[in-house]
């Protein structure tokens, strides 16, 4: 569940008549979270706008005034998982500024929002291809600056001393591979979490990933 005080969707990407921010946040998170289970219980082409409001608590004329197709509320899942990774990323720079290593508490959280939004990001994944283009290309942009995050974390350490130097190159892919473990735990979730709690998951992770950079450092 989002912060009520969070904004889920970029309205110059999805437009409304509204002029209430915050009734708008407020509406497309009942609507998001309201999406995701009838998506995955009916699959998304299956699916209706009218049960989609049904679902959402609002009557269908409401529904429109906040979303005008169904593709607008599967971007608004991907939106909102961007939104809360960003939240949750800012929240431990803030905690690192106590003495904890920034990079572990970014894995931390950016694993953590993983788990918690398991369902969210799996369909994602299975039904980006519904998306219209613009909406594709703005999803891949969202990725692309969450993984931009984790590489400003990394060089930041760098120059700092706390991590050794390593090339752009492998920086990034280090960036990268953090961005796909948080997804591993999502998509193999139904074996790791047999073997395995997400906090042993995430120590361990975390140190690979420290270790992947210095075994690389030049």
């Amino acid at each position: 569940m989002l912060n009520a005080k969070q904004q889920i969707a970029d309205h110059r990407v999805i437009p409304t008549q509204v002029k209430n921010k915050a009734l708008v946040a407020q509406r497309r998170r009942q609507i998001v979270d309201a999406s995701v289970n009838l998506f995955i219980e009916k699959g998304f082409h299956k699916t209706t706008t009218r049960q989609i409001a049904k679902a959402s608590g609002i009557s269908i004329g409401s529904l429109y005034e906040y979303i005008a197709t169904k593709e607008d509320v599967l971007y608004l899942v991907c939106d909102a998982i961007h939104a809360e990774i960003e939240r949750g990323v800012a929240d431990a720079l803030k905690r690192a500024r106590n003495g904890r290593n920034p990079l572990a508490e970014v894995i931390r959280e950016y694993f953590m929002v993983c788990h918690r939004m398991n369902d969210h990001i799996l369909l994602i994944y299975q039904e980006t291809q519904s998306l219209p283009n613009k909406y594709q290309r703005a999803v891949l942009e969202n990725e692309i600056r969450i993984t931009g995050i984790f590489t400003g974390v990394l060089a930041g350490l760098i120059e700092s001393g706390d991590l050794p130097r390593i090339s752009p190159r492998q920086l990034d892919l280090v960036a990268h591979n953090i961005s796909v473990l948080g997804h591993m735990w999502t998509f193999r979730r139904w074996f790791l979490a047999n073997h395995y709690s997400i906090d042993e998951y995430i120590d361990f992770q975390t140190r690979s990933i420290l270790g992947m950079c210095r075994e690389n450092a030049g």
